[in-house]
């Protein structure tokens, strides 16, 4: 999922490297950075030179099942088949759909769960540890990991002082993308501001095209809105007693940022589709209807994480050209960066699925991927140089740059029956808010009492 921390922080600190400085993504002349994984090709990894030695495994077979579809599942595709070139192990990659926990329960009852799985949030891999499903790193893996991760993402990958997981893409989820014909045509201007971003929305209205596209039909995108927006407003403090669960979602703090988030949701004319239309989008529509088309395009601006390049490029819009990202913009003192990932467990502990995660540890993996755009790593030691643009290196910089100084998405440190699941809890909850903005109270009752059942069982 694009989300994911939930029974228990271990990271501190709010992830403010992302300055409007360090976000001038826009700009062609930036340099690669440092980075200790030098001399990648661009075609792919296999004829650079090997940061880590895999066994031959000639015969064995991995299942391995993560969310991703479309774009990225093809992206990582690449990845096992390199694994696979190396190893000899084959590969079966199965899609999980959004509902990770349901997916891996019913396949756990099963008795055939996957070999591997990437999890989207960390409150799963908590519940999986607690009920013995995930396997602990083999010292190879954990070696990876140590070598080419700060501190804070290794915890994030523990659960009681084991280390069960690798997170082999993250991303920064405080980025709103915008379609560079469609704001200079209209004038608009890059807003710092919640109050400049709504008048710049409005500018853009009054112009004749809808200013946001909102992927309402998934239920996580809504839970970043909230985020970043309570992040910023409320502070890191309440972010975490929130996402701990130690204040209630009654709490006049929550009323605030859904009242601000009300701002927008709330205006039809500031939304593709108005929010009838928001429900009904699914994310990866929500990006390419920003830009596909370019000047007649459907909507100007779009919010998401770093992932959403991939969907960018899908709609044939060129990153830094056509495609361009500020900061989510402030509601209080600053800008907030929420962060997510997907992290990699063993379901099986077999040779094969401990050199697989050794492998996603590696730089070299994640250099496969970064090559081909779309994704983010928080392996330090992977040369900048891998990813495709400006944009994302910019991105990468920034992320590395944050050491163990960032906050995760809060509604992937909940219990997956609150914070992960369609249909239900928070998603839901934010969905209804989506169409009736207006039950401010409604939609803090309705998150409380679901809130309260999650945390208590």
């Amino acid at each position: 999922m694009r989300s994911s921390l939930r029974t228990g922080r271990v990271s501190r600190g709010a992830l403010a490297v992302f300055a409007a400085g360090a976000l001038a993504l826009a700009a062609s002349g930036c340099s690669d950075g440092g980075g200790k994984d030098k001399g990648a090709p661009a075609g792919g990894s296999s004829s650079a030179a090997e940061s880590v030695q895999l066994p031959r495994l000639n015969g064995q077979k991995l299942k391995i099942t993560a969310v991703w579809t479309g774009t990225e599942q093809k992206n990582f595709t690449k990845v096992l088949e390199e694994f696979t070139r190396r190893t000899g192990v084959s590969t079966e990659f199965v899609p999980s759909g959004d509902d990770m926990a349901s997916f891996i329960g019913s396949k756990m009852a099963g008795g055939d769960p996957p070999d591997v799985a990437m999890l989207p949030q960390v409150g799963v891999l908590h519940e999986f540890a607690k009920k013995g499903w995930v396997k602990p790193l083999s010292a190879e893996a954990e070696g990876q990991l140590t070598k080419n991760y700060s501190k804070g993402w290794q915890e994030l990958g523990s659960y009681e002082g084991k280390r069960y997981g690798v997170y082999y893409k993250v991303s920064n989820k405080s980025l709103i993308w915008y379609n560079t014909k469609l704001f200079d045509d209209a004038g608009a201007k890059e807003p710092k501001t919640w109050d400049e971003f709504l008048a710049q929305a409005q500018l853009i209205a009054d112009w004749g095209v809808t200013p946001v596209s909102v992927g309402g039909a998934d239920g996580w995108t809504l839970t970043d809105w909230f985020e970043n927006v309570y992040l910023s407003q409320a502070g890191p403090e309440k972010y975490d007693q929130l996402a701990q669960h130690k204040i209630k979602w009654t709490d006049p703090s929550v009323r605030d940022a859904l009242t601000t988030l009300g701002k927008l949701f709330g205006k039809q004319d500031l939304l593709a589709g108005g929010g009838s239309g928001a429900l009904h989008t699914a994310f990866p529509d929500s990006v390419t209807q920003t830009f596909a088309g370019g000047a007649k395009a459907q909507a100007a601006m779009v919010f998401e994480g770093d992932f959403a390049a991939a969907n960018v490029a899908d709609a044939r819009a060129e990153l830094g050209t056509d495609a361009k990202v500020f900061p989510f913009p402030a509601v209080g003192a600053k800008s907030p960066v929420v962060t997510g990932g997907d992290v990699g467990v063993a379901l099986k502990n077999s040779r094969a699925a401990q050199a697989l995660l050794t492998f996603l540890a590696s730089t070299d993996a994640s250099r496969i991927w970064a090559q081909q755009g779309g994704y983010v790593s928080a392996n330090k030691n992977l040369d900048l140089g891998a990813y495709p643009n400006a944009v994302l290196r910019k991105i990468a910089t920034a992320l590395i740059a944050a050491g163990d100084d960032f906050r995760f998405d809060m509604s992937d440190q909940a219990p997956a029956s609150f914070g992960g699941k369609p249909g239900q809890g928070e998603w839901k909850a934010l969905q209804d808010f989506l169409i009736n903005p207006k039950d401010v109270a409604g939609a803090q009752r309705k998150l409380e009492s679901d809130a309260a059942k999650a945390y208590r069982s």
